[in-house]
């Protein structure tokens, strides 16, 4: 596997990712998958050689930044893109003089895997798309 991990102009291919495994694999409906956070989100894509693979938006809200809609295909999963992807969002806003910390809503699953990158859970878990969640921030600065 040839991975690649850019900042993208186009969110079509990220977008694609999201129908593929939030819509038809989890179940999430479209209309909860699809927001206007998307027009003004930092997109990120994954590619192993010109396949999209991976991706997942940053959106600067105030001083924090909130990464979500990460999502890996079935077969790229277990390979260590998934910390590859996050790292590359941190790296993206870490220094960024007006942003103290990252923020997600993580499904509850793979919480141990955001702990592993320094995130720590907060509030209540919450339903998100039919699949529970619970937020997590990690400090920047």
């Amino acid at each position: 596997m040839t991975v690649s991990i850019e900042v993208v102009a186009d969110p079509s291919p990220c977008l694609a990712l999201r129908m593929e495994v939030f819509v038809h694999e989890q179940g999430v409906p479209v209309e909860d998958e699809l927001d206007t956070l998307d027009d003004h989100a930092v997109h990120i894509l994954a590619r192993d050689g010109s396949t999209p693979i991976g991706t997942a938006r940053v959106v600067i809200q105030g001083d924090t930044a909130k990464i979500g809609r990460v999502c890996i295909v079935k077969s790229a999963r277990g390979t260590g893109l998934g910390k590859e992807l996050m790292q590359f969002a941190l790296d993206l806003v870490t220094g960024k003089s007006d942003v103290k910390r990252a923020k997600l809503g993580a499904q509850t699953y793979a919480i141990g895997f955001y702990e592993g990158l320094g995130f720590a859970p907060f509030g209540p878990i919450y339903d998100d798309g039919g699949i529970p969640h619970r937020d997590m921030v990690k400090e920047l600065k």
